[in-house]
């Protein structure tokens, strides 16, 4: 027998879709009563002109999986790619159309802003509510009762109905009734978002805590940083298939890869923003082959508008991230004091950093260049900057430790250090 508190087994999920193919002619009440008189004597005409065309879209198709108990795995993928009918299916909210999930253990979900609660119940009345849903008795929802609360920070509102909660108190009950009453499966789709900063860092808290007492989570997201930090596992959805699935760093690269794969700007000037009065019209990075330890040189072509006659002062800008969308660095014009000029015929200028400290792996880059606030062109995300291992001096290897950069220090002797007791 399999050790999986989670089975998933070729399910698929369709959907009939129905296209109007024309338009409905309009019907008034003076239509309604004469076509009625008119079948009294079999002689009924259609009321519309209007027929429809029926299409199936397939949610899901053949997704197979298992779930270990104690694992917190993410689910990751565009919108639409099928996260969200995967979880409604796990929870027993929708039925598959084809294939069999095999459950081990009380499933706790929390897909939607008050999935679960009665509007007309007070928030009291409701954790007792989804406690019974879940199979716990009054005894046990009491030994809990005082940590949902606390948790959730509703104690001013606990009698009055839910109804009249704000979104954000509703989820922050909502989730508190879900993590406390002690499932052994925790499902938590996107709705974190609707939550303040300081209460999805608590949420995040309280699912890693959940599973370190072997307790099960999916947990969709977004956020790739949050899915790193909390998931052990990650499962990567595209058109309603698996695409990916293994550890999180890996799983999360292949996504982004496709869902910020790098375009060529001069073909696809729909991607840009700004007002175009000066366009980015070339962009290279020197050496191509670049590893860490390098020089490295950020080059940029620079093209005036036609209204543009004459010479004008604009600032430009480098950034880059990393492929889970830490910011990493940026490099301004404006910090250093230069003057950048472009003339009715363009201009080049290149941004020369001495030392390559980014470790191996890929990175994207975002271009600017505008003047103050005002963004002429700004294309995010455009380039994909590749950076081979390296090391800043000779016969010296830079091991890849996890971090994404690596500084070289002039280091000395000498020097006399004295720590304070209290340090």
């Amino acid at each position: 027998m399999s050790d999986a508190i989670i089975t998933v087994e070729n399910l698929g999920k369709c959907y009939r879709l129905q296209h109007q193919q024309e338009r409905q002619r309009y019907v008034a009440l003076r239509d309604v009563i004469t076509n009625k008189v008119k079948s009294l004597f079999g002689n009924r005409q259609p009321t519309t002109d209007s027929r429809q065309s029926e299409e199936d879209f397939w949610a899901l198709k053949d997704v197979s999986f298992e779930i270990k108990q104690g694992e917190v795995v993410g689910i990751i993928g565009r919108n639409g790619a099928g996260k969200s009918t995967l979880l409604k299916i796990l929870s027993r909210i929708t039925e598959p159309t084809k294939g069999r999930i095999t459950l081990r253990g009380r499933v706790a979900s929390l897909l939607e802003v008050g999935t679960g609660f009665h509007p007309e119940l007070t928030g009291r009345e409701n954790i007792f509510l989804n406690g019974a849903i879940l199979g716990m008795s009054r005894a046990e929802i009491r030994g809990k009762f005082d940590e949902i609360v606390a948790f959730a920070e509703v104690e001013k509102f606990l009698d009055t109905p839910v109804k009249r909660y704000s979104s954000g108190m509703y989820v922050r009950l909502a989730f508190a009734v879900a993590a406390h009453l002690e499932p052994e499966i925790l499902i938590v789709d996107e709705v974190l978002a609707v939550g303040d900063v300081a209460f999805q860092k608590k949420c995040l808290g309280k699912m890693q805590e959940v599973s370190t007492g072997g307790r099960t989570v999916l947990f969709v997201s977004h956020q790739m940083p949050a899915v790193l930090n909390l998931c052990s596992r990650v499962v990567f959805l595209a058109g309603g298939e698996v695409k990916g699935d293994g550890l999180p760093n890996v799983i999360v690269c292949e996504y982004l890869q496709e869902a910020k794969r790098p375009y060529s700007f001069f073909t696809q000037p729909t991607k840009r923003r700004g007002n175009q009065l000066v366009r980015i019209s070339g962009f290279e990075v020197r050496p191509s082959n670049l590893r860490l330890g390098d020089p490295v040189e950020f080059c940029f072509e620079l093209e005036p508008a036609p209204t543009v006659t004459g010479p004008m002062s604009v600032e430009v800008a480098v950034s880059c991230q990393s492929p889970q969308g830490a910011k990493l660095f940026q490099i301004y014009s404006k910090d250093t004091g230069v003057q950048i000029e472009v003339g009715p015929s363009g201009a080049r200028w290149i941004a020369r950093v001495e030392h390559c400290n980014l470790v191996q792996g890929d990175y994207l880059l975002t271009l600017w260049v505008g003047q103050g606030q005002t963004p002429f062109d700004w294309l995010q995300d455009c380039y994909t900057l590749q950076v081979a291992p390296g090391s800043f001096v000779e016969n010296c290897y830079v091991e890849d430790w996890g971090y994404p950069m690596s500084l070289p220090a002039r280091w000395q002797t000498g020097v006399s250090i004295r720590c304070k007791e209290n340090y």
